[in-house]
């Protein structure tokens, strides 16, 4: 390892590589050779030999290692998958059980491996133009087991909530509001560990592609109280409050919008970077379109962590004048800055609107875009 190596962290087993001047093809190739070695000794000494299955563990396992010693497991991780209560109860009338997570090292490295080894199987073969859309269908695949534990979350905890104004004080009842809760807490640690792979799957892919992922749809007491009752109470206050942040964002709103035809997300993805090197506890806005300059938002907020409000038109109450009867809203919102890219006449409304309200404006004309790379023109945008 280089000195710079030792010096800082990496997130990923890619950066790591390119770090030490190498590919992660030869780096993984380094880490099998080692286990191969250190098995070969292990075999003189013991008299028996590994199997391929238990060199390729033994590689897996020395990556794992090599990442905790360089400090390169993402602080998600940590906390998504080392940070969990004592007791979980899986499902409905189950025992309650000590049952650990995987370990955020493990976790990282095999969710790296999931999405990179698709990549590095069909390259340079005639399967290759499929890696890109199996590899979205993982990720996918991490969105929608996490979208439904968060609506079993939800259920838990309104039943949940439902019990707390029970005035009951038996015992059984008592019971039943800790299996309760532990239900409740076990399904909000498990939605975490999944949207903590999700969003890294997401990472490996953009990784990959070049592009960013994103989803094709939707986008997180009486004085006698009982102890039972208390606690609840306690959990389902933290979580609303933790919820209260996500879905009403109090930093200062940026807004942006444009058309449903834009491939050149770097030039968006830079601006909106310098922007929030300016305001760290900005909050975007967006116009919610599923396709184009909104979905290219949507996954850079969700890779630079900023909350996102999207406000779609309400065409069944303004009909064909929703759109800018939305921009007014946004207008009004008193927005720090925007960014506006060219589309409809909604944008070009949505631009005069928020110049004539002072607010500073980045406008991207559609013909300024770098020029689409040619694997790119298969797939469109959300």
């Amino acid at each position: 390892m280089t000195k710079e190596t030792n010096n800082r962290s990496y997130s990923s087993f890619a950066e790591l590589a390119k770090a030490i001047g190498t590919t992660p093809a030869e780096l993984r190739k380094q880490y099998l050779d080692k286990a191969i070695a250190d098995t070969q000794r292990a075999e003189d000494e013991a008299g028996t030999a590994a199997t391929p299955d238990e060199l390729d563990e033994m590689a897996r396992q020395a990556e794992i290692t090599d990442m905790i010693a360089q400090d390169s497991v993402l602080d998600s991780f940590t906390e998504a998958f080392g940070d969990v209560t004592a007791l979980s109860i899986l499902d409905m009338g189950g025992e309650r059980q000590e049952l650990d997570m995987p370990e955020p090292a493990e976790a990282q490295a095999e969710c790296h491996a999931i999405i990179n080894t698709i990549f590095d199987l069909f390259r340079d073969t005639r399967l290759e133009p499929s890696a890109q859309a199996i590899a979205w269908g993982i990720v996918n695949s991490f969105h929608y087991e996490a979208d439904k534990l968060a609506r079993e979350e939800d259920t838990l905890c309104r039943d949940l909530k439902s019990r707390i104004e029970q005035d009951d004080r038996s015992e059984i009842y008592a019971t039943e509001m800790e299996d309760l809760q532990i239900r409740a807490r076990t399904k909000m640690e498990q939605r975490a560990a999944i949207e903590c792979m999700r969003d890294y799957a997401a990472d490996c892919y953009r990784s990959q592609t070049g592009r960013p992922w994103s989803t094709a749809r939707g986008s997180r007491v009486s004085s006698a109280t009982t102890a039972s009752q208390i606690a609840s109470a306690d959990f389902l206050k933290a979580r609303a409050t933790a919820l209260r942040e996500k879905r009403n964002p109090t930093g200062p709103l940026v807004v942006f919008s444009g058309g449903q035809e834009w491939h050149d997300y770097q030039q968006l993805y830079a601006r909106l970077d310098q922007i929030k090197a300016r305001i760290p506890s900005m909050t975007l806005c967006t116009t919610g379109q599923r396709k184009g300059c909104d979905a290219i938002a949507a996954a850079w907020a969700a890779q630079a962590g900023v909350p996102i409000v999207t406000f779609a038109p309400n065409a069944q109450r303004f009909g064909k004048s929703a759109g800018f009867k939305r921009n007014d809203q946004l207008v009004s919102l008193r927005p720090v800055e925007a960014i506006i890219c060219q589309g409809t006449g909604i944008q070009s409304h949505l631009l005069d609107e928020l110049k004539a309200a002072s607010v500073p404006v980045h406008a991207f004309r559609y013909d300024a875009q770098a020029p689409m790379p040619a694997d790119a023109k298969r797939h469109n945008w959300g």
